[in-house]
């Protein structure tokens, strides 16, 4: 059993314990949702710009007892999906072929 620390951007602390063979990133990340009351999916950890993979174990990261790493907490984004059924653009004066000195 080991016990991790994880700070937020809001100056926030987090301390889970967790044991190294067994548990995956996923795993931990809803250990620390049950603490914080976010949404485990919604939860990203770092350490040095490198993004923990949900399936991957704790010991393939090389995760030891007491080590710091960094919690962020990933926003909604709008899916390439639904920007195709916005309305089209309104004409402008270019695509009109006209200019303003014409009007």
């Amino acid at each position: 059993m080991i016990e991790v620390v994880y700070n937020d951007c809001l100056g926030k602390k987090v301390r889970v314990k967790c044991n190294t063979n067994d548990d995956t990133i996923g795993d931990l990340k809803k250990l620390i949702a049950a603490q914080t009351g976010i949404h485990w999916n919604k939860i990203e950890l770092k350490k040095c710009y490198m993004i923990f993979k949900d399936h991957m174990s704790l010991w393939d990261y090389e995760i030891h007892d007491g080590m710091n790493l960094e919690l962020y907490y990933q926003y909604s984004r709008i899916p390439s999906t639904t920007l195709s059924s916005f309305p089209p653009m309104p004409p402008t004066l270019e695509n009109l072929g006209k200019s303003v000195d014409d009007f």
